[in-house]
């Protein structure tokens, strides 16, 4: 991986259902995407899979071929990868990034985020959080809710550089 998705940044998603990816995320995407004649523009996979989760997970193309070498190398018929292709490959969507920095966010990731007509009418923001070789996609008062509050990890009074001691070698 050369650069990482870093930072949290907070976005407009407009009535067409388009938001604007911040600069420093476009970059990272472009650096992981080949253009060519067929497919000029940058292009993203949005992963929307996996019942439990109030957000979508958003990849360069590199990193999304990653992933998908990552669950066809787990056993054929195996419940871990019927479980993976589904969460991972099937539930989600590859959209190109259009000359303004904006995506339109497909209907099934509109949906995922709970993101009705009426709130996007309205006006309604997304929060876009940088982690590592992706970066995560939430309704702005979900991310606050659930990612920046919430409850009270048990764990708060660990320094974060200490986890990474529990890293494997060469991770």
């Amino acid at each position: 991986m050369s650069e990482a998705f870093r930072g949290e940044y907070y976005q407009k998603v407009d009535g067409k259902a388009r938001v604007l990816i911040p600069a420093p995320f476009r970059r990272v995407l472009d650096a992981g995407d080949s253009h060519t004649p067929e497919s000029p523009r940058t292009r993203m996979v949005i992963v929307y899979g996996g019942k439990h989760r109030a957000f979508c997970e958003c990849y360069s193309f590199a990193e999304a071929e990653k992933l998908a070498a990552q669950v066809a190398a787990l056993p054929p018929g195996s419940k871990a990868r019927l479980r993976a292709e589904r969460d991972l490959i099937t539930l989600s969507a590859t959209t190109e990034i259009d000359d303004d920095g904006r995506i339109v966010l497909p209907p099934k990731v509109r949906d995922k985020l709970g993101l009705t007509p009426d709130m996007l009418k309205d006006g309604i923001e997304a929060a876009l959080a940088g982690a590592t070789n992706r970066f995560t996609l939430w309704r702005k008062d979900v991310y606050e809710d659930e990612f920046l509050g919430g409850d009270e990890d048990e764990d708060d009074d660990i320094d974060p550089l200490a986890l990474l001691g529990q890293a494997a070698p060469g991770a």
